[in-house]
């Protein structure tokens, strides 16, 4: 959809209405697009920190991945 200043300002609920049912609206200024009006995009979940740190601690990476990074290390390119 692409709506002008003016007509926002006449048709508001409508072109909210349309961006609440995930629209994507243009807005122009004379015909020129000057800014896009998105649905506003779902925040995930606040997490405490301390459920954070056990999740973290729970699924951490593989432990041989530290050893192999560090075998790695200094090496060039060339000597890979």
């Amino acid at each position: 959809m692409e709506v002008g200043v003016r007509d926002l300002r006449n048709r508001t609920s409508q072109v909210l209405d349309a961006v609440r049912a995930g629209e994507r609206v243009v807005l122009t200024v004379h015909g020129e697009a000057i800014a896009d009006i998105i649905p506003h995009a779902q925040r995930s979940r606040w997490v405490p920190g301390d459920l954070l740190r056990r999740e973290l601690a729970e699924r951490a990476a593989d432990p041989g991945l530290r050893e192999d990074l560090d075998v790695l290390a200094g090496q060039t390119l060339d000597e890979l």
